[in-house]
């Protein structure tokens, strides 16, 4: 695909041919580690204020680097959950970005399982 050679704010580049700079595979751009990513479907709000929404598929990383700040898949008593991992007065939680009070931070434990770094996320717009 096409990639304009400018960042647009909320516009549309120029269809002008001097304006593409080169051509992006948005997949491979997404995925770093093709070997240790798999992609998953969310189901729910609780991360809508990181810009990941109910029906998103999301590409996990399981070589990416596990830092407070990143959104992380984890295995939690045998459920799966997307949080945003951090790390507050020495103890490690899981916690939701929902706009709502919906959700409460959950505890890292000894038994909780970080898969993987969410490292992008794929929406498809109705465009009809």
């Amino acid at each position: 695909m096409p990639l304009a050679s400018f960042p647009v704010p909320a516009g549309f580049p120029s269809p002008a041919a001097d304006d593409l700079e080169d051509t992006v595979d948005p997949i491979k751009w997404v995925v770093r580690h093709e070997h240790a990513t798999f992609w998953w479907r969310v189901s729910g709000d609780s991360l809508e204020a990181e810009g990941i929404l109910d029906g998103d598929l999301i590409a996990v990383d399981r070589a990416g680097r596990r830092r407070s700040g990143r959104v992380v898949l984890a295995l939690i008593d045998g459920e799966i959950t997307v949080k945003k991992l951090a790390k507050r007065g020495g103890l490690w939680f899981l916690d939701p970005r929902a706009r709502s009070d919906a959700y409460e931070p959950i505890p890292v434990t000894e038994t909780t399982e970080i898969w993987g770094v969410v490292a992008g996320v794929v929406r498809r717009l109705p465009i009809e």
